[in-house]
């Protein structure tokens, strides 16, 4: 297990994108076995504060495959975590040069549920900035529970964030089921 480390929040920087987009171009190496990249994760939403972590979560056709393109992984820095709690994710983690956590990679077979839902989460906290004040003040509700434990804030924030789910996932089942089919 990776040790817990202090909660560090930042207010909202506007580089966020442009690093992840640098860390999608880096995973490119994975040939076609990768359907696409999505940024996640509150580094995702603008005005959000965060762990200064940037969070993607690389859509892979096979997760077999995957494995067998852990090295080409590795070969970019990242560190190898598996499944890491999670039944069908391949979790990595890139530090900076000081050794602190700068990215973290959840990958996710194309038809694991775990992509709708993070997907969701993310597009409903940007089209509802209240929801994501409302979740900034639950991270500094956590963090001042457990300054110093990263493991603990994340499960601290849990409930909020499966309830947030659950209704980012039913309202964008509602705006799908707008769509005009053409």
């Amino acid at each position: 297990m990776l040790q817990p480390i202090p909660v560090i929040l930042a207010a909202y920087n506007p580089d966020w994108p442009r690093i992840a987009a640098a860390h999608v171009e880096r995973l490119q190496v994975l040939g076609p076995n990768l359907v696409t990249v999505h940024h996640i994760g509150s580094t995702s939403v603008s005005g959000l504060i965060a762990k200064p972590i940037i969070d993607l979560m690389p859509v892979v056709d096979s997760l077999t495959s995957l494995d067998e393109q852990r090295q080409h992984v590795e070969t970019l820095g990242y560190r190898w975590h598996g499944e890491f709690g999670i039944s069908g994710r391949r979790y990595c983690t890139l530090a900076d040069g000081a050794g602190v956590r700068a990215v973290q990679l959840h990958f996710f077979k194309a038809d694991s549920p775990h992509v709708e839902r993070h997907i969701a989460f993310r597009d409903y906290l940007r089209a509802h900035p209240e929801e994501a004040n409302a979740y900034a003040v639950e991270k500094r509700r956590a963090q001042s529970l457990h300054p110093t434990n990263s493991h603990a804030y994340a499960d601290e924030k849990d409930k909020w964030i499966r309830d947030a789910e659950a209704t980012a996932l039913i309202w964008t089942s509602r705006q799908n089921s707008n769509c005009d089919i053409t």
